[in-house]
């Protein structure tokens, strides 16, 4: 159980555990008063419940197509304060897309996996997590494109390679790079993380970098302001 300071998460079942990546992407994506919400491969929930922490007229959709995850993040969102405001759906995003063709929203977040031509896990469970390609992010980016509003963003945390061909297939479906959050581990890392953003609108916002650790195991002034209000130490 992971507590947050208005809630709490079971992890129990989950192939993938709430980490750095996730946490971010839930503190860190940005809409303009967004009213509708899709959390793909939502997990344990816990980027559908901190969006829903931060946007609170928000309505928010959550897909996850592992059916043990899906009951877990269930249980955790109909045991939190926000539970009126968002619905879980178990089934992949496509099954997802058919049964609401019109759906459209100001802002899509996923986590997505994110090894792409890598050699598939042991473990049947964390390959569904993790273990992807680039025919998954075309059917992904694809989707997306027809299912966000005017003025709608697309959040997608990803590695650095993975980013380079998102951002390709995006401009192949009329998705334009609005934003590039680089992600170090320490200042004088290299970057392993892209936040991007991605919208029908072609206007350009400043790029940034985002650094999470000062030492080893001293989180960063940065880090510690975008989790203030979820984090129980901070």
């Amino acid at each position: 159980m992971f507590h947050f300071k208005q809630f709490s998460v079971d992890q129990s079942g989950c192939a993938m555990k709430i980490n750095t990546d996730g946490v971010l992407l839930g503190a860190l994506a940005e809409a303009n008063n967004p009213k509708t919400i899709l959390d793909i491969g939502t997990g344990t929930g816990v980027i559908a419940l901190m969006l829903a922490q931060r946007f609170n007229q928000a309505l928010i959709d959550a897909v996850e197509i592992d059916p043990i995850a899906s009951q877990t993040a269930s249980n955790n969102l109909k045991n939190s304060s926000f539970d009126k405001r968002i619905a879980l759906f178990a089934q992949s995003f496509e099954d997802f897309f058919n049964v609401f063709p019109n759906r459209l929203y100001d802002l899509i977040v996923s986590n997505p996996p994110f090894f792409i031509n890598s050699l598939k896990s042991p473990k049947a469970k964390k390959e569904l997590a993790k273990h992807t390609d680039h025919d998954f992010f075309k059917r992904l980016i694809a989707r997306l494109s027809k299912h966000l509003t005017i003025e709608g963003v697309c959040h997608l945390i990803l590695p650095i390679e993975t980013a380079d061909l998102v951002k390709k297939t995006a401009l192949e479906n009329g998705l334009f790079v609005k934003k590039t959050t680089k992600i170090y581990s320490y200042k004088n890392s290299a970057a392993h993380r892209e936040l991007l953003v991605l919208s029908p609108d072609k206007t350009n916002i400043n790029d940034g970098q985002f650094v999470i650790y000062d030492g080893p195991k001293i989180y960063s002034e940065q880090y510690q302001e975008a989790l203030r209000d979820f984090f129980t130490i901070f």
